[in-house]
């Protein structure tokens, strides 16, 4: 007993160690090749579960959501002006994500929209967006403002912040079986039950200021005004009541928000006016 509690405390250490030295490496500040915004480097956790698998799950998750939508009669038609505007402003955006993802150009990318009042928006991993009625209409969104949004959805996928939110979590369930498992290739097992509610993940403030941040510059690349974020996050403390909606209770507040826009307007404005003369012209 005395020897399984001390291999036990042993493994612990070696999973602190390495928790440790990952989130270390994560915090590495990378530039982007060119124009455009800075953001952190994708964290290393996700090396603990492969990109295949969380997008394999989140493909299945979707299709049954988008099924059980349908049969609810809840999944806007795609001749609704509503999935048209939300499929033309994705498919403007949709060119400018391998900047941020190499791999995005393979994804098997599809938008819809749910009648639904929920004021809530998400990209699941692999490209599989959603858009709620409520949002669109409750805010009464501009396509400057679903752009953002749209971009910012997007960001959480191109930066993989499912992925890790699903590492991290079968590190904290896994505990001490980690050493003799997840670290040792049998991670693609595990993306099952940390994986369960892919669409429903709560995302850190890091998280969302990174999603932020490559959600404008995909809107300004597309030709979309970047400062609509600031409207949209008045739009969004207002919906709230000066708070965020319950959706985003675990998000960066409304004004930190808009001075994360505020800040590094001046890395995209360029691309945006670019784009716009281009579109014009």
């Amino acid at each position: 007993m005395r020897a399984h509690s001390g291999l036990l405390m042993q493994g612990f250490r070696v999973l602190c160690a390495v928790a440790c030295a990952l989130v270390v490496s994560a915090g590495t500040v990378a530039a982007q090749d060119g124009e455009g915004v800075k953001v952190p480097r994708k964290s290393i956790f996700n090396n603990l579960v492969s990109a295949d698998s969380v997008e394999k799950s989140a493909a299945l998750q979707y299709s049954q959501m988008t099924r059980q939508a349908f049969q609810q009669r809840k999944l806007l038609d795609a001749n609704d002006p509503r999935t048209q505007r939300v499929r033309r402003i994705a498919k403007d955006l949709l060119p400018h994500t391998k900047k941020f993802n190499d791999r995005s150009d393979k994804w098997d990318w599809e938008v819809n929209v749910f009648d639904s009042p929920t004021i809530n928006a998400f990209c699941m991993p692999g490209g599989k967006i959603a858009f709620f009625t409520g949002i669109i209409d409750k805010l009464k969104l501009t396509d400057d403002e679903i752009a953002v949004i749209m971009g910012h959805e997007m960001g959480h996928a191109l930066w993989e912040h499912a992925r890790e939110r699903t590492a991290k979590v079968n590190m904290t369930n896994i505990g001490s079986r980690v050493i003799g498992g997840l670290l040792f290739g049998q991670a693609g097992e595990l993306v099952g039950a940390a994986g369960s509610s892919l669409a429903a993940l709560k995302f850190s403030r890091n998280d969302e200021t990174e999603a932020d941040l490559i959600g404008m510059e995909l809107a300004a690349r597309a030709g979309y005004d970047p400062r609509a974020g600031i409207t949209l996050w008045q739009k969004m403390s207002k919906a709230g009541g000066g708070a965020p909606p319950q959706w985003l209770s675990t998000h960066p507040s409304g004004q930190t928000r808009i001075k994360t826009f505020q800040d590094n307007l001046k890395d995209v404005m360029p691309l945006y006016e670019r784009a716009k003369a281009a579109r014009n012209g």
